[in-house]
């Protein structure tokens, strides 16, 4: 099983789509950073939680679609003429969907912390900020519930019918366009720029609503359970 890992792990990274997302990502990221987050955001100091956080859910677009590229590569033609030797060997076909998705977690895990690194690299560089333990809550606050969940809901889509993974990857552009309750706010970006204003000082320590922890905190479940979720389904295409 571990050998399997390892050659997943390997046909998801060591690849030109991975090294160019990462391109990508980067100077996407570097742009967000020197033309937005440089400024503050809502009269918080460049690198308060609440400047990174928007900086931060700026990226989760492109990770989003990321995350299902990455999906592609299990429910793809190819994988479809691999099934028959995949499913000849002795492991169970559930636990080789579950290395397959630990492989895929593992490719997201790495660009977000691309980002993240990005990021601190860019505070220490331009102020010379060295605090950057309090960013830590903002990061998985705001990148842990939405990656997780579209692995989880873009594995159930992609074993369903492949080509649905393309129109799923538009789900967070849609988002930034709508306007959204208070509670859904991180998932149009909107909410590190207008909740600190709500909370009547300069420059205001960083604090979520129940409302909005509860909401990250469900779909982070629901990304999780469609992740270990054990369908009979045979991938279509």
């Amino acid at each position: 099983m571990i050998k399997i890992f390892q050659y997943e792990c390997k046909r998801l990274l060591w690849n030109k789509f991975f090294f160019g997302l990462s391109l990508i990502l980067l100077f996407y990221g570097w742009q967000v950073l020197n033309n937005a987050t440089i400024l503050g955001v809502s009269h918080t100091a460049p690198f308060s939680p609440w400047s990174f956080g928007d900086y931060l859910s700026r990226m989760v677009p492109l990770l989003w679609m990321g995350v299902l590229f990455f999906l592609t590569f299990f429910t793809s033609g190819k994988a479809r003429r691999t099934a028959a030797l995949t499913d000849a060997t002795p492991i169970q076909p559930q636990i080789y969907s579950l290395v397959r998705c630990a492989a895929a977690l593992i490719g997201t895990t790495l660009l977000a912390l691309l980002c993240v690194v990005e990021a601190a690299m860019f505070y220490i560089r331009y102020f010379n900020w060295y605090a950057l333990g309090s960013l830590m809550f903002p990061a998985v606050i705001t990148l842990v519930p939405p990656l997780v969940f579209a692995l989880g809901s873009g594995w159930l889509l992609g074993n369903l019918r492949s080509w649905s993974l393309y129109p799923w990857m538009l789900v967070p552009f849609v988002l930034m366009t709508l306007p959204l309750p208070e509670a859904f706010e991180l998932w149009n970006g909107s909410f590190f720029t207008e909740y600190p204003l709500t909370l009547g000082v300069l420059d205001p320590p960083f604090v979520l609503p129940v409302s909005t922890v509860m909401i990250q905190c469900v779909l982070f479940i629901i990304g999780v359970v469609l992740l270990t979720y054990k369908s009979n389904r045979s991938i279509k295409f």
